[in-house]
């Protein structure tokens, strides 16, 4: 058992380590720092923010474009390649996936809902035609910005996007879509 003299200088000790203060003022201020840092949640909707600098921020203006949000709604099988020579393989993989197809949905404001690199939430995306005579999906931004896609080629049954961002086209390639 401790004595008083003991339990005093164990309590001057803890104090000292706890910067002057007792353990329980410590305790609720640590408390209060998580309440309030709990407070700064980001909202799901929000598009995914980076710190870094845009890189090469899109110059393009947009003009209409013949692609509707409509022809990518719908069930796909979907594979990626790096090398063109492996397109017309990788195109049948794509047609094997419609067992565990991918389905993009129309979203709220008219643009289509789908993932975006590195990321596991839904996002709506929306179709840009830009004034280098591409066309672009992604979020609200300037045709060509580093988070969107390029539409390469689209058809009722197949269509092909790559993703602008450099890091992200040689992390995941150029995506074949196949309407299942």
């Amino acid at each position: 058992m401790q004595t008083n003299a003991a339990r005093t200088k164990s309590h001057q000790f803890s104090k000292r380590r706890l910067g002057g203060h007792s353990g329980s003022g410590a305790l609720a201020a640590l408390l209060i720092a998580v309440s309030l840092a709990s407070c700064s949640t980001v909202p799901v909707t929000e598009a995914p923010t980076t710190d870094l600098p845009l890189a090469g921020g899109s110059s393009l203006t947009e003009v209409p474009t013949n692609t509707r949000s409509e022809q990518l709604v719908g069930r796909w099988g979907v594979a990626s390649y790096r090398q063109e020579k492996d397109r017309a393989r990788v195109q049948a993989q794509a047609r094997a996936q419609c067992k565990q197809a991918l389905v993009i949905e129309k979203g709220p404001t008219g643009g289509v809902m789908m993932y975006v690199a590195d990321d596991t939430k839904l996002y709506e995306l929306r179709i840009k035609g830009g004034s280098d005579g591409k066309t672009y999906l992604g979020f609200e931004s300037p045709p060509g910005d580093w988070q969107d896609r390029e539409i390469v080629t689209i058809s009722d049954k197949e269509m092909v996007m790559r993703f602008v961002d450099a890091d992200a086209n040689n992390r995941y390639g150029t995506f074949i879509y196949v309407r299942c």
